[in-house]
């Protein structure tokens, strides 16, 4: 009897996860995504990926397009998408949600709204959490040091977010427990309440947009279920966690063999194998060197 394809889940990056050579991938195969990207945020989004999440955000999302198609056209496909953060727009374009280039005008006000509201905010960035049991001591942490869990990413990843000036008494309280607490280069406490000024831009850019029932079940990572109204969902990602770990929790329990990440980069294949080493995580740099073995 022909062999039964495990069941695979697609998965789409956040920020963080640019590569040095992803400019160059979109430009060979999408350079409409590359111009309408300069457009909407006014300059080039790659050569400025440093300079904060109006820039990182749309970059990063026109990679995991490209990473996508990629995946399609060599015949990749999965019975369930999700998406970390910003990945979540780049999972619902690939379920025929959305185009590609509504997608692309979202993030790009998304990016830029999450900057503009850090910066007027001032004192806001996050604070990662690092080691055995992360993610069983993050929460006590966060509530003594006056912080928000921002990105519970894996069982010794959790990202918190809020006032810088909480960081120390953040840290000291990590250390206590054996963690390693280590500041993140962003301009705002990302997926905290300090985001909700955001929200209505957010949402009059979303209902701008045409939204079709998924092809494919998208999870989101807020709620860790598939998406039900994806205008609220997503505006709802401003201030509310990353719930991934459980997202991948709950993708396992449904029977998920194989997690394929589109990239840019390997960040999600690394939380995958610490969050379900059971199950067989790929990006695609290993997808393809699997399949010419």
């Amino acid at each position: 009897m022909p062999s039964v394809p495990p069941l695979t889940a697609l998965l789409f990056p956040g920020q963080g996860s640019q590569t040095a050579e992803m400019r160059d991938e979109v430009a060979a195969a999408r350079p409409d995504l590359l111009a309408l990207a300069c457009e909407v945020v006014g300059d080039d989004p790659f050569e400025r990926i440093e300079d904060g999440t109006r820039f990182a955000q749309p970059a990063i999302y026109c990679a995991s397009i490209v990473g996508f198609e990629r995946l399609r056209a060599a015949g990749v496909s999965g019975t369930t998408h999700a998406g970390h953060s910003l990945g979540e727009v780049a999972a619902l374009v690939a379920a025929g949600a959305l185009s590609a280039e509504d997608g692309l005008r979202l993030v790009a006000v998304r990016g830029r709204l999450m900057q503009e509201s850090g910066e007027q905010a001032g004192d806001g960035s996050m604070l990662a959490l690092l080691g055995k049991g992360a993610a069983d001591h993050a929460a006590a942490i966060a509530d003594g040091a006056g912080l928000t869990v921002a990105n519970d990413n894996a069982p010794n990843q959790v990202v918190l977010s809020g006032a810088k000036a909480a960081f120390e008494t953040a840290a000291e309280a990590a250390r206590a427990h054996g963690l390693r607490a280590i500041p993140l280069p962003v301009t705002g406490a990302f997926h905290s309440p300090a985001m909700a000024a955001a929200r209505p831009e957010l949402e009059a850019a979303l209902a701008q947009i045409d939204f079709r029932p998924p092809a494919v079940t998208v999870i989101s990572s807020i709620t860790t279920e598939a998406f039900d109204d994806v205008r609220a969902r997503l505006a709802d990602a401003l201030t509310m966690p990353v719930r991934w770990r459980e997202t991948l929790l709950a993708l396992r329990a449904q029977g998920v063999e194989r997690f394929v990440e589109t990239g840019p980069g390997r960040v999600l294949t690394g939380l995958v194998k610490r969050t379900v080493p059971d199950a067989e995580a790929l990006s695609p740099e290993q997808l393809a060197e699997a399949a010419h073995a």
